[in-house]
């Protein structure tokens, strides 16, 4: 058996032991129901596809009217010669599936022969300019550009169907990417293959429409990148950067190669071109030009590229060389790339690990680094994948994505560190990795040490089985310490017990990464107690259930109006139960728990054991949100009693300090401050950045 071989074998081996005992350890703590669930949801095949259907406006009529506004954010110029049937197929389109934010629509003509001129004036709300002589596309646009208003130009060729919210998410691109000056959309074929992912271009000039006839959900091109160009069939700039740069360039009339000169004028301006995938946009390629260079208007493909070449020489010294296929490794080779290894992908509105770990994959990208996301389940989690794409994540999935061993064969020898996330998945992949990403650093983040939760779990119950299962684990989590070249901890007090369990370790501590949201309501008009944490975690549902049954009787003696808001995923009976409680509301998962955190008066983190540094606890202090806590609650988040928070042993103390925050204005307001200082100061990305940079750059 070969050596990669004997790396497979071993992956799946422990790949199914781990299941087995992760499998034995859910039913003694979430019991029958829910470790059936969770196995279901682990064992469920991969759908297949993901992309919407491309959606067409009915009919071959003109539209009563389009989208217009006298304040435009966004101005689409379309340029336009004939084809006039392509042409009203856009602007249906438009008015079906009117962008939420106010624009108008100039249509430059051409000199067009058809019926053109006649029907397009017609059109309520259309600003219609008709030129006198044909002067090609870039004339057109040019022309378009000094008549909008719009703060941005979006060029749209006239042979396009953008698809609902394509503009929406083209200039929120703009807003979301720090430096963007030019933003282009997915284009699509009227099939529904992809058409072009962003630009390569190559050494000589030549250029290369990246993802061209492959599926457009496919990882390498779903998500957000810098490209070499973006094709002006669908495009966005800054009216004022279009104007500074002098517009499409003449010298490349009447068309071809002036959309990749722009993109080449505005990097040289320190501005970055964009390739947004959330902005899609279906282009009958080839309609106005057609596709043979040997005559017509594309016979000016050839020459701009000589002329283009010549031009842009020096930039072009570091392209890749003719001929070259793009692959995600070669279209990201000018930055360090990073692979994040996590058991399934993270939903930040669900539990604090994962607000952890897309935080880190953003300080990652603002460090520079490219970031490639991997679920051990290779299962593409909707809005959540979509999210990280949106954010420039290149988030993998099946059935593109291979098993693992597969998958690292071709893509482990581009990355330059690897993050595996939990004990369990980093002793599946180190193996795997050292084989397949040699040149590699691997980095095990334990997000917490599961054997000391475990371990103080099994404590508090008396439970020896389970103090047995934690003493397995620890041997487990400590070998995948050992394998690994740098641990990362969340907090001091894990990197000191393993000095003393794992003393040739070496550790960093990459704590809890939060933005500051701001102090929220006043204490005058907050109101109620709240609690946020995911149920699947079995701690949150021994804090829950403590605080109902011991605490929160002696609170409502003393607040007899107060309320107790639960919040978070996956509530199981025992917590749903707690409802029936007076004063008691179980909301399960709140998609945005915004209006909670700005307007609960008091956080609570009633927590009697587990590990690591409690995103709850951060997450309140992040919106000035004071907290009540257990010991266990703040262990290592650099708390001071009194000062940040309040901290009580007993349920006698927990609900004296919640009626004394409760009712003093002064310690509530010192606390809010206090925590928010909290977090600025050890949990946010600045804070982290030289550890980030240290460990995985």
């Amino acid at each position: 058996m070969s050596w990669w071989s004997l790396a497979d074998a071993r992956f799946l081996l422990e790949r199914a032991l781990g299941l087995a005992r992760r499998g034995a350890m859910s039913l003694r703590s979430r019991g029958l129901g829910a470790s059936l669930q969770r196995a279901r949801q682990a064992l469920r095949p991969p759908p297949r596809e993901f992309t919407p259907a491309l959606r067409f406006p009915g009919g071959d009529a003109a539209p009563a009217a389009v989208p217009a506004s006298g304040a435009p954010r966004a101005s689409l110029v379309i340029p336009v010669h004939g084809q006039l049937a392509h042409t009203l197929g856009c602007l249906r389109a438009l008015a079906a599936w009117p962008p939420a934010i106010p624009v108008e629509v100039i249509v430059v003509d051409d000199a067009s022969t058809d019926d053109t001129p006649r029907v397009l004036p017609g059109i309520a709300g259309l600003r219609y300019h008709r030129r006198a002589a044909n002067g090609g596309f870039i004339a057109a646009c040019n022309d378009g550009a000094a008549l909008a208003t719009g703060d941005f130009l979006v060029f749209l060729n006239n042979d396009t169907v953008p698809q609902p919210g394509w503009l929406e998410a083209l200039l929120d691109t703009f807003d979301r990417e720090p430096g963007t000056g030019l933003a282009g959309a997915q284009l699509l074929y009227p099939d529904g293959r992809l058409q072009e992912a962003g630009g390569v271009v190559f050494a000589d000039g030549s250029a290369w429409n990246y993802g061209r006839f492959a599926s457009p959900a496919d990882p390498r091109h779903a998500y957000l990148r810098d490209a070499d160009y973006v094709s002006a069939a669908a495009v966005a700039i800054p009216r004022v950067l279009f104007r500074e740069l002098g517009g499409f360039d003449p010298r490349y009339a009447p068309a071809y190669y002036e959309d990749t000169d722009l993109a080449f004028q505005v990097r040289a301006a320190g501005r970055r071109v964009v390739y947004q995938p959330a902005a899609r946009v279906v282009h009958d390629e080839g309609t106005t030009a057609g596709t043979d260079t040997g005559s017509g208007t594309k016979a000016f493909q050839v020459r701009n590229k000589a002329t283009f070449a010549a031009r842009w020489q020096d930039a072009l010294a570091t392209a890749l060389p003719a001929g070259t296929v793009p692959t995600p490794a070669l279209v990201n080779r000018d930055r360090r790339q990073v692979l994040v290894i996590d058991a399934l992908t993270p939903q930040p509105d669900h539990d604090s690990g994962s607000l952890r770990l897309v935080n880190l994959m953003r300080l990652l990208r603002e460090e520079g680094a490219h970031v490639v996301f991997l679920p051990a389940n290779r299962e593409h989690a909707g809005q959540y994948t979509e999210a990280l794409q949106r954010a420039g994540v290149e988030a993998w999935y099946a059935p593109f994505a291979q098993r693992a061993p597969g998958w690292l064969r071709e893509h482990g020898r581009r990355f330059h560190s690897v993050l595996a996330c939990r004990h369990y998945v980093a002793r599946e992949f180190i193996p795997l990795l050292r084989r397949h990403a040699p040149q590699a650093r691997v980095v095990f983040d334990t997000i917490d040490l599961h054997y000391l939760r475990e371990r103080r779990a099994a404590e508090l119950a008396g439970d020896p089985a389970r103090l047995r299962s934690a003493t397995r684990t620890r041997a487990l989590e400590l070998d995948a310490i050992a394998r690994a070249d740098t641990t990362l901890v969340v907090s001091e007090a894990e990197r000191e017990l393993l000095s003393r369990d794992a003393p040739r370790a070496n550790v960093e501590v990459l704590t809890n990464l939060h933005e500051v949201a701001g102090p929220g309501l006043p204490y005058e008009a907050r109101r109620d107690l709240v609690f946020v944490g995911g149920f699947r975690h079995p701690p949150n549902v021994d804090a829950v259930t403590w605080f109902v049954e011991e605490v929160f009787p002696r609170v409502r003696e003393r607040l007899p109006t107060v309320r107790f808001h639960c919040i978070g995923s996956n509530v199981v009976a025992a917590v749903q139960a707690l409802a029936a409680v007076p004063g008691v509301v179980v909301h399960g998962h709140v998609p945005d728990i915004t209006p909670f955190m700005d307007g609960c008066r008091i956080a609570l983190a009633p927590l009697r054991y587990g590990a690591g540094v409690k995103g709850k606890v951060n997450l309140s202090m992040a919106h000035g949100q004071p907290v009540v806590a257990t010991h266990a609650a703040v262990e290592g988040m650099h708390l001071r009693d009194g000062e940040d928070v309040l901290v009580a042993a007993d349920a006698t103390a927990f609900a004296d300090a919640v009626v004394r925050l409760y009712e003093d204005r002064e310690l509530w307001q010192r606390l809010a401050q206090g925590g928010m200082d909290n977090v600025a100061r050890h949990f946010s990305l600045d804070a982290a950045r030289d550890t980030v940079r240290r460990v995985l750059l």
